[in-house]
């Protein structure tokens, strides 16, 4: 064996089997590869839990991770520090770990004291703000990076400009199998005498089944006594959101194509002595994936290795390994090709067969022995190098450069303000008042929460009863006539006006279009995008920049996900030349705002010309919106330095006494809103340390001293006056607490990758 030099306990930290995923079976089989290979090294797992459940693991798995808590990470930093852990091998995914991006991961990363070595099943050519900042940090964090094809390893360099004399080259492990006869597992599935096509893995609708399938009638034509397996189970996250409907659909297909005695599906995600028989018994393998950003593919590497012929799509793992004709690639979403290729390859015994020869000698160099020895050779060229932090525990952190410590996320008020039609407007102390019954507003507000909770992590069932609740409310006040929004409705469901105020409008929208661009459930996104789109133009009839700065926001996030809808973006064009054509003929040296008066959610403004200005590429907007919002935020600091708003009895007229009080927790939650969106567009921490000052207003940093939010419930006190706090804690102001306290969460991780610690000694 070789010798460790010094390297006495490694953690793999990931997910493990029992957990059905792709990321499980790696983490478990290099795990395994590398302690049966170093006996003499202690293997352990720190494995990612994404149900409440968790899962009856194995005794190697040492410690579990809630997937979205956040502190449940720095517990498992605790373990690995206190443990004595030589080398923390981790595996990344994006989708396996909680926070924006997966972001949860790197507050374990920076309480290490030893060094990481991180391999990367998944490297972005196109990766969004969020994912590149994950990656830098993590890029930051490691000590080693692996990869597994050449494509990763020159994307990691181009794209995320990682030193290539840390990365790694190891192919994806698989099990050593003998080369042998398809016929001589074919019996112990019935198949006896036929050609096997096998695909297997979590079955998801990415994965592109439904191409074989539509080729299978010309295949069969030909060769009548083929059978296409289907193996695995149905993958856990689309099992939760849509069930089975992807499998039925493929049944469904199969019949439609008259090939239902051609297709044999097996639900079952087996073990690894039963997948190698399943790819013993197949003549041929298929990964007819859709989209050509796939770096990894462990099915691929299992069946090439075992020395498979392969006909496959060409995303980038497959085009990489299957070149030099060790395998055939056909085009996306193209049956004919792939029929065609097919065709070939079972009428040609003699190309078949020098391609699995070919495909087999290759994999030897692939097989998980191999795979831990580059491993090990790794972990010890990491323990040389030392941690990236290295002295990091002696780091400090003075006040202001620590990330500030947030009150826990309680919905106990929010749910007794909502039943069944949607929240309550208005509440006698904490009691929902009836009499005053719901409004669009309020409920609009409730969705965009649902929308940042789900993000954050927590209870999804709770979370998604709320976003349920409100969409269907403003489904309901969406007039389809009018094609404007009903806003208050009586305690007994009567629409008490024939439309709500232009501002109304714009929420709604507002709402709408942030269900669109960031909901993770489809449903909501189609419903949502609907109304957003009859609602929309509409709105060009409104005179209001309130409505116009919400409609803007809304846009902003519905084009994340749409960007090509024509309509929304001649919207947005026009809606931002009225906002910055209005701060032209208003403002002056002295009075830096859009109108002659400063009154209710100001900061949504400029807010919405930050977001329009950075997303439009128009820096003449941007810096519009940021001078605007930065004058607004001196006028509204006291001579304490803290957060003042503008009054809501009276305002502030230009020329005129500014009203102190009574202060509205609504306008604390659009100045927290717009300044954490100047520091996510601009970097500078000066916009974040303004949005703490106004969230700090909720907390009792305030002209009374007074706090206003429950840690109990959640609730929030509906203003301030001038000698006394408003106990009544009606929606508006609750949900001005919990938008405030949710985006200032989601803005935690990158606040911390701009505080980096102050070293106090080597």
């Amino acid at each position: 064996m070789t010798e460790t030099r010094g390297i006495q306990k490694i953690a793999f930290v990931g997910d493990h089997l029992p957990r059905k995923c792709g990321i499980a079976t790696f983490t478990s089989d290099v795990l395994a590869a590398v302690a049966t290979e170093y006996p003499q090294s202690e293997c352990l797992c720190v494995s990612v839990n994404d149900i409440k459940t968790g899962y009856e693991y194995p005794e190697v798995v040492r410690f579990e991770i809630e997937e979205q808590d956040i502190a449940s990470y720095l517990r498992a930093a605790d373990f690995l520090n206190i443990s004595d852990v030589d080398i923390v091998c981790l595996q990344h995914e994006f989708g396996i770990f909680g926070g924006v991006a997966g972001s949860h991961i790197l507050a374990l990363l920076r309480e290490l004291r030893m060094p990481v070595v991180t391999t990367f099943h998944t490297v972005l050519r196109d990766p969004d703000p969020a994912q590149r900042r994950v990656m830098q940090e993590l890029i930051s964090l490691s000590t080693r990076f692996v990869v597994m094809s050449q494509r990763g390893m020159q994307m990691l360099r181009e794209i995320y400009h990682a030193p290539a004399n840390r990365i790694d080259l190891i192919a994806h492990g698989i099990p050593d199998v003998g080369f042998v006869d398809p016929a001589y597992y074919k019996d112990q599935f019935g198949v006896e005498g036929k050609i096997v096509l096998l695909t297997f893995g979590l079955l998801s609708p990415n994965k592109g089944i439904e191409h074989v399938l539509n080729a299978l009638p010309a295949i069969v034509a030909k060769f009548p006594d083929v059978v296409y397996v289907i193996l695995g189970a149905t993958h856990p996250n689309e099992l939760r959101e849509h069930g089975e409907a992807y499998r039925l659909s493929l049944e469904i297909l199969a019949r439609k194509n008259k090939v239902g005695a051609n297709v044999i599906f097996y639900n079952q995600f087996v073990d690894l002595e039963n997948l190698k028989e399943f790819i013993g018994a197949a003549d041929l393998y298929i990964t007819p994936y859709l989209q050509e950003a796939q770096i990894t593919s462990g099915t691929l590497a299992y069946a090439f290795g075992a020395g498979k012929a392969v006909v496959s799509t060409p995303y980038w793992h497959a085009a990489e390994l299957l070149d030099e004709e060790r395998g055939t690639l056909v085009p996306f979403a193209n049956p004919a090709a792939m029929a065609e290729a097919i065709i070939d390859l079972l009428g040609d015994d003699n190309r078949r067969h020098a391609m699995r020869r070919n495909a087999y000698r290759i994999g030897r160099d692939m097989i998980w022995s191999s795979a831990a020895k580059r491993y090990m050779h790794s972990f010890e060229l990491a323990r040389l190098e030392g941690a990236p932090l290295a002295h990091k525990f002696l780091a400090a952190k003075t006040v202001d450069r620590k990330p500030r410590e947030l009150p826990e996320m309680k919905l106990t008020h929010l749910r007794r303000m909502t039943d069944a039609t949607g929240v309550f407007q208005h509440a006698v102390f904490t009691v929902p008042n009836f009499a005053e019954g719901y409004c669009a507003d309020d409920n609009a507000r409730a969705l965009v929460l649902a929308v940042q909770l789900s993000e954050l992590g927590g209870d999804q069932d709770e979370v998604r009863s709320i976003a349920t609740t409100c969409a269907a409310f403003l489904h309901h006040a969406f007039d389809q006539g009018t094609r404007r929004f009903h806003n208050f409705m009586s305690f007994d469901r009567r629409w008490l006006d024939q439309a709500g105020s232009e501002d109304c409008q714009g929420r709604a929208l507002w709402a709408l279009g942030t269900a669109v661009g960031r909901s993770p459930y489809r449903s909501f996104q189609m419903l949502a995008g609907q109304i957003f789109s009859r609602g929309l133009p509409e709105l060009l009839e409104c005179r209001s920049p309130r409505a116009w700065a919400f409609a803007l926001i809304g846009i902003h996030e519905y084009l994340r996900r749409l960007g090509g809808d024509s309509m929304v973006n001649q919207i947005r064009d026009t809606l931002v030349w009225r906002l910055t054509d209005i701060y032209h003929r208003t403002a002056q040296q002295d009075w830096r705002w859009y109108e002659e008066s400063l009154s209710y959610d100001n900061a949504k403004i400029p807010h919405a010309l930050i977001l329009s200005g950075s997303a439009m590429g128009r820096d003449d907007v941007l810096a519009l919106g940021l001078e605007s919002l930065r004058w607004l935020v001196e006028i509204q600091t006291s001579e304490q330095g803290h957060f003042r708003p503008i009054g809501s009895n009276g305002f502030h007229v230009r020329g005129g006494a500014r009203a102190d009080f009574d202060q509205q927790p609504v306008e604390a939650n659009a100045t927290v809103s717009a300044c954490l969106a100047a520091f996510r567009i601009t970097g500078d921490l000066w916009w974040n340390e303004q949005a703490q000052r106004a969230f700090d207003w909720f907390l009792g940093w305030n002209d009374l001293g007074k706090e206003l939010y429950s840690p109990q419930t959640g609730g929030c006190c509906d203003g301030l006056h001038v000698d006394r706090v408003n106990w009544n804690q009606g929606a508006e102001s609750t949900l001005a607490f919990l938008l405030s306290l949710a985006e200032m969460r989601l803005s935690a991780d990158i606040l911390t990758s701009f505080l980096q610690p102050v070293a106090v000694g080597d």
